[in-house]
């Protein structure tokens, strides 16, 4: 890790952002698909119900409905922590740029070959 340069943290920082706001995306999109499917069994439900199919089916459908709804509910708290996830990163790597990204910035503009210098004079005592 001592080895990480600044673009290579920005990047790492950035792809890890970018790469948890789309899996937080594609889990809500089916968790949406899950809610719909819950709304939809609740629907049959009420409509095996009202044409007499046995109360058990029916308490059933009402159960199977009710734990899809659950499931959906926890696959949006999932996308939502997701999304908070990527929030981190996001500040971690404004962060970064703000600790880092001047020292970065000056040592592209240096008209002296630095290249060889040692790193251990640029640390802290």
């Amino acid at each position: 890790m001592a080895d990480l340069t600044y673009k290579q943290l920005q990047k790492a920082v950035s792809d890890l952002a970018q790469e948890v706001m789309q899996h937080a995306g594609a889990v809500l999109r089916d968790a949406q698909t899950v809610d719909n499917e819950a709304r939809d069994t609740a629907r049959i439900a009420e409509v095996i119900a009202a044409i007499g199919v046995d109360t058990a089916t029916v308490a059933e459908t009402q159960q199977l409905a009710k734990i899809t709804a659950g499931v959906s509910e926890a696959a949006i708290a999932y996308a939502s922590a997701g999304d908070t996830t990527s929030k981190a990163a996001q500040a971690a790597g404004a962060q970064a740029k703000a600790s880092h990204g001047g020292i970065y910035e000056a040592y592209n503009r240096a008209t002296v070959d630095i290249s060889a210098m040692k790193p251990q004079w640029l640390t802290k005592e």
